[in-house]
């Protein structure tokens, strides 16, 4: 890379910290819907495993 010519100033790109309030939101809304997926299918395994017979008969149609 070559030196800048003299008189002439770089300023620093702080676009990806103009990008942070664009990007915070939507990772807080990906990370609660992950959560309450994890948390549907553990629950749902507790279940499960609590109640196999009522998987196996079909029971879980006529709910």
């Amino acid at each position: 890379m070559t030196a800048p010519a003299d008189g002439v100033d770089l300023l620093a790109d702080h676009s990806i910290l103009l990008a942070i309030p664009a990007f915070l939101p939507a990772l807080a809304v990906v990370g609660i819907i992950v959560l309450v997926a994890v948390r549907d299918r553990r629950a749902e395994r507790r279940e499960s495993e609590q109640d196999p017979a009522s998987h196996a008969s079909g029971d879980e149609e006529t709910r």
